[in-house]
């Protein structure tokens, strides 16, 4: 583990100007890059934390407020904790935004980010990983089918949606990933029911793509986000051990 430096820095994309927060080891050399696709609730301090924790294992992680079209972060008022009771709120006013946001502008977005990060002097030449938590998981497997020379791994954690009988879901899009694929799967999820999580695996299985899908019994959708009531502390840092080894073998 190392010290990390911080800050927020703007990408331009096709529709606007993102903002972002870019973090990486302090001894500014250039080191791997992972973009990291935030939950629902935004670009938020514990997005940050968890990017400072990467870095912290040597890795420069960018964190994109993928609702910039909304404003810049943070988008929403949170609270500090998001109980059960604030949530209808939130998503209500999320709602709109998150519309905003069709698989087709965010693909648009995810190759300004992958630009940019290729200009940025603490990130290594070559491919990057991805990250994604909540819908941040649907737009890693996205980005990775989208990308495919510029994604060498990816990973999603509590992922909803990701194989439905939608046109555009995201797991067709397999046969396209040439990355290294991990997905940690939430127990009690109605966003990922099991016929969902078939679905993904028989996608991935019948495309020859290199990947691991793991169901962390007893946890939640948002076990990874200790700001919400979600949080799980031990399906976190299982989280933390998977991510970490499919980086170390990327890298």
């Amino acid at each position: 583990m190392t010290s990390v430096q911080g800050n927020v820095v703007d990408i331009p994309t096709e529709d606007g100007v993102a903002d972002a927060y870019l973090t990486h080891p302090s001894d500014g050399g250039p080191r791997p890059a992972v973009l990291l696709s935030m939950d629902a609730f935004g670009l938020r301090p514990r997005l940050e934390a968890m990017a400072d924790r990467l870095a912290a294992h040597g890795y420069t992680v960018l964190v994109p407020n993928l609702f910039y079209r909304a404003g810049r972060a943070p988008v929403l008022d949170l609270p500090e904790f998001i109980d059960t009771e604030a949530r209808p709120d939130i998503f209500q006013t999320l709602g709109p935004i998150m519309r905003q946001l069709t698989p087709e502008a965010a693909m648009r977005d995810a190759g300004a980010y992958l630009r940019w990060l290729e200009s940025c002097p603490a990130a290594a030449d070559g491919p990057v990983a991805l990250t994604g938590y909540c819908m941040g998981a649907r737009l890693s497997l996205l980005t990775a089918g989208t990308y495919p020379d510029r994604v060498a791994a990816a990973a999603g954690f509590h992922g909803g949606r990701l194989a439905t009988e939608d046109p555009d879901s995201p797991h067709l899009v397999a046969g396209r990933v040439t990355a290294e694929l991990y997905f940690g799967h939430a127990d009690h999820d109605h966003s990922l029911p099991p016929e969902q999580i078939d679905r993904l695996e028989k996608a991935l299985t019948e495309a020859g793509v290199r990947h691991r899908c793991e169901v962390y019994e007893g946890a939640g959708h948002g076990f990874t986000q200790s700001d919400t009531a979600a949080y799980d502390r031990a399906a976190d840092e299982r989280h933390w051990e998977a991510l970490l080894d499919l980086l170390n073998r990327t890298f």
